[in-house]
């Protein structure tokens, strides 16, 4: 079930992609806009998570459950996910997604009073000279708007997950939240019908439908299962794998290459966020 988990994590990343590149006459590929993906994403998330709760015969109350704040992180993350596909690689997004996200949780953790001890510095100093390296110009680099995109989406995750620290039913949540968002989704709709218009195509609504309801829906429910079974060391570094799947689904699915800036870049960001998490286990076998 973890791995499934992980499997729909990287999923959303090469759906969004697949979903997002430009028309292409040899592969027939037609693309969705970036609001209409995230339109169908968020909606389709929400139709599938309200079924999982029925199916596992939970509270289906919204009293008290999710929030509006939840709501609007979650649809930001949505929104800029979408728009940094448009430029970025999967393998590419996928690390600035979970770097960010990771470094937004460590950061909020130092101002409420954790004091990062050295393995912890150097883990930071070190993933933050990954994105500054993964952004460096070079042949490779990645569009520096589409980083700073993904960056944004990073954030809106982290402090997601921030606010959902800690709920005693976070799939209740999550599938409050998701509906929480449809009003937020019909204000992109209306401003997005008003000045330029919708792109879609049959396929970029498919891959929309299957990144909301499998990727994210039924990756979600399959996470919250086996998240209480873990420490939760164990599932930030488990989450690191995810950037390394997505890499190998853009080679596989959508012609992309994994170049060495890529796998440098990886190395810094994911090796200092790996210190970071597990600095605490490193200092206390190197005391005995």
């Amino acid at each position: 079930m973890t791995a499934l988990a992980l499997l729909a994590f990287a999923g959303n990343s090469i759906l969004c992609r697949l979903a997002l590149l430009p028309y292409d006459p040899t592969t027939d590929n037609l693309p969705i806009d970036p609001i209409s993906f995230t339109s169908v994403r968020l909606l389709s998330g929400a139709i599938t998570l309200m079924l999982i709760v029925l199916v596992l015969n939970r509270s289906n109350t919204l009293n008290n459950k999710g929030s509006w704040l939840g709501a609007f992180y979650l649809f930001m993350y949505a929104i800029a996910f979408s728009f940094a596909y448009v430029s970025l690689d999967t393998g590419v997004g996928a690390l600035i997604l979970f770097g960010s996200v990771q470094i937004t949780m460590i950061v909020y953790n130092m101002t409420k009073g954790h004091k990062p001890n050295a393995i912890e510095w150097f883990g930071l100093l070190l993933a933050f000279c990954g994105l500054i390296y993964l952004v460096a110009p070079t042949l490779s680099s990645p569009s520096f708007i589409g980083f700073l995109l993904m960056l944004m989406a990073g954030v809106a995750w982290g402090a997601y997950t921030i606010a959902a620290k800690g709920v005693s039913s976070p799939l209740l949540v999550t599938r409050t939240n998701f509906i929480k968002t449809v009003p937020l989704v019909i204000v992109a709709i209306v401003i997005t019908w008003f000045f330029s218009g919708f792109t879609l195509s049959t396929k970029g609504v498919m891959f929309a439908v299957l990144s909301g309801s499998l990727a994210s829906g039924v990756g979600y429910a399959l996470w919250y299962a086996v998240v209480t079974h873990m420490k939760t060391t164990q599932a930030a570094v488990l989450q690191l794998l995810v950037p390394i799947i997505a890499a190998l689904g853009g080679v596989l699915f959508a012609g992309e290459e994994i170049t060495v800036h890529l796998m440098i870049s990886s190395s810094l960001i994911l090796g200092g966020v790996w210190c970071v998490v597990l600095s605490t286990k490193i200092l206390s076998k190197a005391t005995n």
